[in-house]
């Protein structure tokens, strides 16, 4: 890990060699999934916890942040119902020939009704489930029918090459992205601990959201291997956490779940389901408070309130 930790550094401060990042992007990609059964398993996970939340379970307009290497878990909104997908990213990773292939498997998955890929498979994946058995109380029979129909299956293929079903917003920050008050459902997976922006992203997410749209995120608190330790992150100094960085486009952030909650409360969202996952602190922290030292991960689902006039 020491190893890794100063190799991390070393290739940090390559970054600010004109080109370096790029090179590095286009060879290993977004460190994202191209495994059909993790957007299978994923897509899922939120839905059922979605549904438990009193959530709509079918939104009509689905975005994305942060897809990464793979649209698999927009194409799982569109093969489940959805009518329009945004990804939203800081770079364009994405690649259509292996997009065909991971649409192919989920077509098959959802046809056979394939349980939910479960800890054995993705041991570290959250939300945590009780039940893994495909969610039939969701998708019924005649439901799916209609979604796999050969004339959307078309729909959605065709627009991972230019249809309108698809929209990929890369770099997508800034507000024309989407018109506002359009989407139904904003999803990310292990994302939010990159974005540098919080309170714009935030406030942006709610400008674009319907009146009763909401969000379903899973957020990752732990080091990503940047240090030895879950927490490590936290106590490396400013000056090494800036040639750790470089110049990449994106890295970890260093905000705690409280700085998520603070926002939430900002911008008027409703906490509607909210599982913390704890570790013990490997250190004597003092950077943190003493609830946000103990957080490793968080899963949060949080409903637009409306303005009020």
């Amino acid at each position: 890990m020491i190893l890794r930790g100063a190799v991390q550094t070393i290739f940090g401060i390559l970054t600010f060699i004109p080109g370096v990042y790029q090179w590095r992007a286009r060879k290993l990609g977004s460190g994202g999934s191209y495994s059909s059964l993790y957007c299978y398993s994923v897509y899922l996970r939120h839905m059922v916890k979605a549904n438990e939340s009193g959530l709509n379970i079918k939104p009509n307009t689905v975005a994305e942040l942060g897809p990464g290497d793979s649209l698999g878990i927009g194409l799982m909104a569109l093969l489940l119902g959805s009518e329009k997908y945004y990804a939203f990213d800081v770079v364009k990773f994405s690649d259509l020939s292996k997009n065909l292939v991971i649409l192919d498997d989920l077509i098959i998955l959802l046809k056979k009704r394939e349980s939910i890929p479960d800890d054995v498979q993705y041991p570290r994946v959250c939300p945590k489930l009780n039940n893994y058995s495909f969610p039939e109380e969701i998708y019924s029979d005649d439901y799916l029918e209609y979604c796999l129909s050969d004339e959307r299956i078309k729909r959605i293929r065709d627009s991972l090459s230019g249809g309108s079903m698809i929209e990929y917003k890369a770099p997508w920050f800034n507000k024309e992205a989407v018109q506002e008050n359009t989407v139904d459902m904003i999803i990310s997976q292990a994302v939010l601990e990159h974005i540098d922006e919080l309170d714009l992203t935030y406030r942006q997410l709610y400008q674009w959201l319907k009146r009763d749209g909401f969000m379903t995120h899973c957020i990752d608190f732990k080091s990503h291997g940047y240090a030895k330790t879950w927490d490590g992150h936290w106590k490396i100094s400013s000056w090494r956490w800036f040639l750790l960085r470089g110049n990449r486009t994106y890295f970890i952030n260093r905000e705690p779940y409280s700085t998520h909650t603070t926002l939430l409360e900002k911008y008027k969202f409703r906490i509607m389901k909210e599982v913390i996952v704890k570790k013990e602190p490997s250190f004597q922290n003092n950077i943190t408070s003493k609830s946000d030292a103990v957080i490793s991960g968080a899963f949060i689902q949080v409903k637009k309130q409306p303005e009020v006039c």
